[in-house]
């Protein structure tokens, strides 16, 4: 049987975090994490290079049923911190597109950075860890596969539903529900959209996909179950079954006065010659047999998402109405703290959600 005064469960960006900022105020500190190592999703995020965070990280970026909540944290951390982090520790790193950074050399550097700030405040990290409960008297008991904790903080930071085959479970759910906590439905977000498209695989083009205000003009992949590539992972966060998406397939260009203008100029050449002129040829080919007239206006109602199992994070989660803002304390569960993924906050594509986990982990270590 062990003491601590905080276990973290979950060693990703969140729980890292959160352990480091705990252990520097002196806090004996417990990280587990049921892998058999840490970060495993920092590890494959980014194509092996961790986008980070992004320059533009404000809470305008991120979804949840109180945009308001994501405020605090993320205004007491922010993205300038977290670099300054990687400065300290001689990372190199660059801007790629739309203010995402990414390591110049591999994501292994930023979770050795992070047990290196954990190490150094002496936190004890874990692994290979299952948690079998969570139980709560005057302190907290955690039971693991191997040993028996008491503590007087849990934080949950074992993230959300998203890629299973990396571990993703519902464990904090779970705990949190049999603690009272209310969550919000859940589904998977920044996801591939499945629809009947045409036989286009592998075709990519910059696009601008909108939902209601929502837009995005980022590059459209389509694939053979439907369309994917960054404009549709962003969409498919505010997609709810049913809906048509519209996508302007020539962004910036005015498609029927560029048809009408190349008609005058070219009248013997074919309408799929013409479209090659601004569109990939295979996909020319394909809406020249349609006519093409809805070029800036091309709509299609996916059939549904590749799910969790394709999904970069999940969207909902523990209901931010049953934490402090400030904290991320469950107000009727004192000492059970909620970060991260876990939590009903999700931003977009591009280090958004990093940026979440660093704040959100930091502002529970303040005080946990």
């Amino acid at each position: 049987m062990g003491e601590a005064d905080v276990v973290v469960i979950g060693g990703g960006a969140a729980g890292l975090m959160c352990a480091i900022e705990a252990g520097r105020r002196g806090r004996r500190v417990v990280l587990l994490e049921h892998a058999e190592k840490v970060g495993k999703k920092i590890l494959i995020s980014g194509g092996g290079r961790c986008n980070f965070t992004n320059l533009a990280a404000s809470p305008e970026n991120f979804l949840s049923a109180n945009p308001h909540f994501a405020k605090s944290a993320l205004s007491r951390y922010t993205q300038h911190d977290f670099i300054a982090l990687v400065q300290k520790h001689r990372i190199a790193f660059h801007e790629k597109t739309l203010g995402q950074l990414f390591c110049d050399g591999s994501a292994r550097q930023i979770v050795a950075m992070l047990l290196e700030e954990g190490a150094a405040v002496g936190v004890d990290v874990r692994v290979a860890q299952k948690v079998a409960a969570v139980e709560r008297s005057d302190r907290f008991t955690v039971t693991t596969d191997t040993d028996t904790i008491t503590a007087q903080s849990v934080v949950l930071a074992t993230g959300g539903l998203s890629i299973p085959k990396m571990g993703a479970t519902g464990f904090a759910h779970d705990i949190a529900r049999r603690f009272g906590l209310k969550i919000t439905q859940t589904r998977p977000a920044l996801v591939p959209l499945t629809a009947k498209v045409p036989e286009l695989s592998g075709v990519s083009l910059d696009v601008v996909a909108s939902l209601g205000r929502t837009k995005f003009r980022e590059a459209m992949l389509f694939t053979h179950r439907g369309l994917s590539g960054p404009a549709i992972l962003q969409i498919s966060s505010y997609w709810q079954p049913g809906q048509e998406i519209p996508i302007d397939l020539l962004p910036g260009i005015d498609a029927a006065a560029f048809l009408k203008g190349r008609r005058h100029a070219r009248p013997k050449a074919e309408l799929r010659t013409i479209l090659g002129e601004v569109l990939p040829q295979r996909l020319a080919q394909v809406l020249a047999l349609d006519g093409a007239v809805t070029l800036n206006d091309w709509r299609i109602t996916p059939t549904g998402t590749e799910g969790y199992a394709k999904a970069e994070v999940t969207l909902g989660g523990v209901d931010t109405a049953e934490l402090s803002s400030q904290t991320m304390e469950a107000k009727k569960v004192p000492g059970l703290y909620v970060i991260g993924e876990a939590v009903d906050v999700t931003g977009w594509l591009g280090g958004y959600n990093f940026q979440w986990a660093w704040s959100s982990g930091w502002a529970a270590g303040q005080i946990a």
